[in-house]
């Protein structure tokens, strides 16, 4: 049986590269399709927080409506509260996340 080449062993038999052969790599090109153009990350949160005040205010009017008499189905009032609900906590999760991500990028040592 082959005895395993540790990791000294492969870098001894490794090419040497001189200085002088190495080039610069110049200026690096964009990616046309990595990223939707005019969609950045602070839109994305913007948008997400937008639609959650919305949906709250959506939801807020239906039982404003129905509390008035109006001709609101009771079960239209019930699922835009649990609408607006759903999509508060998964802001906040998304928000936990980011504050939890960035805490975590603070505490790595340069």
């Amino acid at each position: 049986m082959p005895s395993a080449m540790s990791g000294l062993d492969l870098m001894s038999r490794a090419p040497r590269i001189a200085p002088s052969e190495l080039q610069p790599l110049g200026q690096p090109q964009e990616i046309s399709g990595a990223q939707p153009s005019g969609d950045s990350f602070a839109g994305m949160l913007g948008k997400m927080v937008s639609d959650v005040n919305a949906k709250q205010h959506a939801a807020g009017d239906s039982v404003a409506a129905l509390q008035a008499g109006q001709n609101v189905p009771l079960h239209q009032a019930v699922i835009a509260m649990e609408e607006a609900n759903v999509s508060f906590q998964l802001m906040v999760e998304v928000r936990n996340k980011l504050l939890e991500s960035y805490q975590e990028i603070m505490r790595m040592q340069i």
